[in-house]
């Protein structure tokens, strides 16, 4: 018998020269992939505001990341997705898990749209274009804003893939909304999402402390800021100036140009009024409360969105996670019912599903990714959300959207803690 303490080393395999084919990985070139070496080191959202922040000027970075007001109604969003509980189903067969929805007649391939965002090539030159491109790619409808910097008609030309969508606010010239939701069906446009939560302007304070315009004016307090940015204001300076493919006027600043435009004097019956304009699949963004909801819903659209602007109008506003359960109690299983505020995780998508929503809206979970990388940067935000609901999926013991549901949940958003969990 051998002295353990003695030939201690006894136990180890001999050494041997390694294969060729071991060590040539050693050698090889990183790999950039569609997002470049840096986009593929950003393994989460986070990751990819991170990014941004180092990649825009100061305002553009807070006209993506602000809020309105002391931005609380932007900090509830997000607790209510940090506070979720999950109660994962074990012993499930997970071996291939399904993420496929139809919304609005479009078979989707991730439960969720990227939400309408105004004059996106302030964020980077890719802009719309940009996005409307990578959501091709993914499978997912693409939603233009009316105040984008890109037209209908530009957009349908270099993203033909595209499921369109256009988001319409009411003005106060119904004959202008008229004639661009014209513009929008002859672009191909598929669906119409109204947005109903912007009566008047929220008092954004990050853009009124920044001194921000849409296009970026170029002043004492923002030219420092600007310059440590210089392949930003080099696309700027050298590209097609900023401005709203609908409505500008230069150097406006934007509380001024919503209360320019935007009509406080909308009220449901415009609703008729634009079915009378629009004859395909009308949705309803900014849905609030359940009365809200009941009332949208009893006028006959196609699809509401629980939101509250991101965080970006009403402060005290309630979290819309946490309005999902009860809304969609109200409004029946017949109505699809999306959410947004807050989406940044494969997690959160999971979450808002089970909670009872039938896809999310995502905004500046892919403008992050914009500003970081540009299309490329939203190729990869669109990469971290999708394999992250499909990993969380197959740990929750959930192989298809259908699957997610409130027994996944404790408690669930908006109501108190069962004690004992679901089962």
């Amino acid at each position: 018998m051998h002295d353990e303490a003695g030939h201690a080393g006894n136990w180890l395999p001999a050494r041997r020269l390694p294969h060729v084919s071991e060590i040539a990985g050693l050698f090889e070139r990183p790999k950039r992939g569609q997002g470049g070496r840096a986009l593929c080191r950003s393994h989460s959202i986070a990751d990819l505001r991170d990014r941004a922040r180092a990649r825009v000027p100061r305002m553009v970075f807070d006209f993506i990341d602000g809020g309105a007001g002391e931005e609380l109604t932007l900090r509830r969003n997000a607790r209510a997705f940090a506070d979720v509980t999950f109660a994962p189903r074990v012993l499930r067969d997970v071996s291939v898990v399904e993420t496929g929805r139809d919304m609005l007649g479009f078979a989707a391939e991730l439960p969720l749209w990227l939400a309408p965002a105004g004059m996106t090539r302030a964020v980077h030159a890719h802009g719309e274009i940009g996005a409307a491109r990578a959501a091709a790619r993914a499978g997912v409808p693409y939603v233009l804003s009316t105040m984008a910097s890109t037209s209908p008609e530009v957009l349908a030309a270099h993203a033909p893939d595209a499921r369109r969508w256009f988001q319409l606010y009411l003005w106060r010239d119904r004959g202008f909304s008229r004639e661009i939701v014209e513009r929008a069906r002859d672009a191909g446009f598929s669906a119409l999402v109204l947005t109903v939560d912007v009566p008047v302007a929220g008092e954004r304070l990050r853009d009124v402390r920044n001194g921000m315009t849409l296009p970026p004016a170029l002043t004492r307090r923002t030219a420092l800021n600007i310059a440590r940015y210089p392949r930003w204001w080099f696309d700027m300076l050298t590209r097609e100036p900023l401005g709203s493919a609908a409505v500008s006027r230069p150097g406006e600043a934007l509380v001024d140009r919503v209360g320019r435009i935007f009509d406080p004097t909308a009220t449901l019956r415009d609703l008729d009024w634009l079915r009378e304009v629009w004859s395909g699949p009308i949705v309803v963004k900014g849905v609030g409360s359940v009365a809200g909801a009941v009332e949208v819903a009893e006028r006959g659209v196609d699809a509401l969105v629980v939101s509250n602007h991101g965080g970006r109008q009403l402060e005290h506003a309630p979290a819309t996670l946490e309005l999902v359960p009860a809304v969609r109690a109200a409004v029946g299983a017949g109505l699809p019912v999306f959410v947004d505020g807050g989406v940044r995780s494969g997690e959160h998508i999971a979450a808002a599903i089970a909670a009872g929503a039938d896809a999310v809206g995502i905004g500046r979970a892919y403008l992050y990714g914009l500003a970081a990388g540009g299309e490329r940067g939203v190729d990869r935000s669109l990469e971290i959300l999708g394999s992250g609901l499909r990993r969380t999926m197959a740990l929750l013991g959930a192989p298809r959207l259908d699957d997610l549901d409130a027994t996944l949940l404790d408690p669930v958003p908006g109501c108190e803690r069962s004690g004992s969990g679901p089962r």
